[in-house]
């Protein structure tokens, strides 16, 4: 859909709305999702914070730097490190998202587990969000979050349980079999959402780059942002820092900032509305700017003598 005035170059997907708590993340005002990993093994070690005042202390700093969202987490997503049970994982995050809700009580809050009974525990705290990044592994996990009156997310892993690491992974016919998958997964996976008890405007698609991919797949996805968005969700894109950056540019994850902040730039150009970032202050202006680009958001100052529209 075009907006009056357009040219070739306006992108063809208008990004769907995010409503959580009566706020609206739109074309116009993307998120930005800050991460605060609650483990000590996640792979990128700035975002380990395993002691609470730490993490707080870094809330603090996402917040600042423009966080919408704060998404926490008590389990790392790869296989490396120790397997994680519920118990353990509930006294991770449980008292800490408390802590985040009294010292914040206008963020948003976002728990990613794919655990129905972490996300019942964690109720006390105000979840605005249940980030299930493996794609309904727990088929109870959505009526939780419709329970809670939360958002959720809906993923692709291709079929892999959780902590699984993709090895040989493919998606007949390659190179566009993965988008198919995709697509269909991650519309099965809102329609089940939905019938849950969730509300569209809450369910987030995300397609998951990495999760159950390689690098080429993940890249391939990336292009079809506008496809996913076409589905009729908003859509949220996880690229912090992740191997699919690392491994197109041959850098370590502490090397990995600018390579996803292209991907984050791409993916807001075509229709991404929620952005899970390590880097909140860089990432808030890139999606800023191209929503402005985008001819959504007015610049924040004029001092050049723009005529009155």
């Amino acid at each position: 859909m075009d907006r009056p005035g357009s040219t070739s170059a306006v992108p063809p997907a208008v990004p769907a709305a995010l409503v959580l708590r009566g706020r609206r993340f739109d074309a116009s005002r993307p998120a930005v999702m800050g991460v605060v990993n609650r483990t000590p093994d996640s792979f990128y070690a700035q975002a380990r914070f395993t002691d609470p005042e730490a993490g707080l202390a870094a809330v603090d700093r996402l917040v600042a730097d423009g966080a919408d969202i704060v998404d926490v987490g008590g389990v790392r997503a790869g296989q490396v490190g120790p397997w994680v049970e519920v118990a353990e994982e509930v006294e991770r995050v449980g008292p800490f998202l408390l802590a985040v809700r009294e010292r914040h009580p206008g963020i948003l809050l976002s728990l990613d587990t794919w655990r129905s009974e972490v996300a019942r525990a964690c109720a006390g705290a105000g979840i605005d969000l249940v980030n299930d990044t493996w794609a309904g592994a727990d088929p109870g996990l959505a009526a939780v979050a419709a329970e809670l009156g939360a958002g959720y997310v809906v993923s692709h892993t291709g079929g892999l349980p959780p902590r699984t690491d993709p090895v040989g992974v493919t998606y007949p016919p390659e190179p566009d079999g993965v988008v198919a998958s995709v697509l269909a997964g991650l519309r099965d996976g809102a329609e089940r959402a939905v019938a849950a008890g969730v509300p569209a405007e809450r369910v987030l698609v995300d397609p998951t780059l990495d999760f159950g991919k390689t690098t080429r797949h993940s890249l391939r996805v990336l292009r079809a942002t506008s496809e996913v968005a076409g589905l009729g969700y908003p859509v949220l894109q996880s690229l912090s820092r992740k191997d699919f950056v690392g491994e197109s540019l041959d850098l370590p994850v502490d090397d990995r900032l600018e390579g996803t902040l292209a991907a984050t730039a791409v993916a807001a150009w075509l229709g991404a509305t929620v952005f899970r970032a390590h880097d909140v202050r860089a990432t808030r202006r890139v999606v800023d700017m191209v929503a402005s680009i985008r001819g959504d958001r007015p610049p924040a100052k004029a001092v050049r003598g723009e005529p009155a529209l």
